[in-house]
């Protein structure tokens, strides 16, 4: 479930810095001539330490293994992406496999000088998954910027992850991924998820972390929980408990 917050399932998401490629200096001169892609293709792969979505660990706070691609038409601000990562909260739950396919697409921009904003849909396919609600979901969002901070609402248009009767569910997301010293970026962010029919499950889910992009590779380090116990299938263990995610990454 990936987080496209930013950064975060974003996300998204999850809230990661970018590696900067350059080619040398560009001289005053030159900038006018300098101009982005017409069409921008990037790639991530990335490795965490417990793969985190809203509060609730998808890896039986296990590590997991992530990648994604991304597309990007520079002069209209329409993309389209994938993304992948391992998880286990499905056998958990009763059924079965251990990928997770995110494919999303959408619009963003500038409204005006600071004001930014991101609109676009996401579906989140677990391949034979074999639950009595399908797990696959999929969800509407619709994000505004300022500066470094940022509000999300995301509308679940089918059932939520597999919850029964749980279409038009919603999730709030606020965050602020602020610079704070040589490259160093601080990571808060607070959310709300809402369950449709299931009131019981909605809960409020938090993270304070900060983020450092070394070049070679990017690393975040987050302390993460959310409000509501989950214990299915995992042998006593509270999957929404605090805990500490650590995640190295690479975006070329």
């Amino acid at each position: 479930m990936k987080k496209l917050t930013t950064n975060l399932k974003l996300a998204a998401a999850m809230t990661l810095a970018l590696a900067t490629l350059g080619a040398g200096t560009v001289h005053a001169q030159d900038a006018a001539a300098v101009a982005a892609p017409e069409h921008a293709i990037s790639y991530n792969v990335a490795v965490v330490s417990d793969y985190r979505f809203r509060g609730i660990s998808q890896s039986r706070m296990d590590p997991a293994l992530q990648g994604g691609a991304d597309y990007t038409h520079t002069p209209t601000g329409l993309y389209a992406g994938t993304w992948l990562s391992t998880m286990k909260w499905v056998n958990d739950a009763g059924g079965s496999g251990d990928i997770e396919l995110d494919v999303y697409g959408g619009k963003r921009g500038e409204i005006v000088k600071d004001v930014s904003y991101d609109v676009g849909g996401i579906y989140y396919a677990y391949p034979s998954n074999g639950l009595s609600t399908n797990a696959n979901s999929f969800e509407l969002y619709g994000q505004l910027g300022y500066g470094p901070a940022y509000i999300k609402y995301s509308h679940a248009t089918t059932n939520l992850f597999g919850t029964p009767n749980s279409k038009n569910s919603g999730y709030v997301d606020v965050g602020v991924n602020y610079d704070v010293y040589d490259g160093y970026t601080l990571n808060l962010h607070a959310g709300h998820q809402s369950v449709k029919n299931n009131s019981d499950f909605s809960y409020n889910d938090y993270k304070i972390g900060v983020t450092k992009d070394f070049g070679i590779v990017t690393v975040a380090l987050a302390a993460i929980k959310a409000d509501v116990p989950v214990y299915f299938g995992t042998g006593g263990k509270d999957m929404a408990k605090t805990g500490v995610l650590l995640t190295v990454s690479k975006t070329f």
